[in-house]
């Protein structure tokens, strides 16, 4: 009787256990390892900075607003918020795993694979890494 019970104690808590591990899996975003080895080709290139702003004020500005806070108009009605690109836990991501997450998304965010070249994809990551310098300076 008494090893049923340690059995059924240690079965809900792995029930209890799992469900806590799905639900960081549902509220975190976390690129693969493999994506820290991805190289940014631009990485500290001025020019293609200001391409990447460009882009960014065509197709991202909308969801995550004009200083990557994550409050665009578009982004506002969503149920699951725009990323806030001035936030440690995106600051802290490699340029690989931006990358990487414009490539595949993850709904409510589109994947860009198909809408934006490698390279127009690299250049949104230096202009997301100006947006959080711009932050410190201020």
């Amino acid at each position: 009787m008494k090893n049923n019970y340690s059995l059924l104690v240690v079965l809900v808590l792995m029930l209890i256990g799992s469900n806590k591990i799905i639900a960081q899996d549902k509220n975190n975003w976390i690129a693969p390892a493999l994506s820290n080895s991805l190289k940014n080709p631009f990485d500290g290139n001025k020019a293609s900075t200001a391409e990447g702003k460009e882009i960014y004020d065509q197709m991202c500005v909308l969801c995550h607003g004009i200083q990557g806070k994550g409050n665009g108009e578009a982004g506002l009605t969503l149920d699951k918020k725009p990323a806030n690109f001035l936030a440690l836990k995106v600051v802290n991501q490699t340029d690989g795993n931006i990358f990487w997450k414009m490539t595949n998304g993850k709904a409510p965010m589109a994947s860009y694979e198909e809408l934006l070249t490698d390279d127009q994809r690299w250049k949104l990551v230096n202009y997301i890494r100006e947006l959080e310098i711009n932050k410190i300076k201020k």
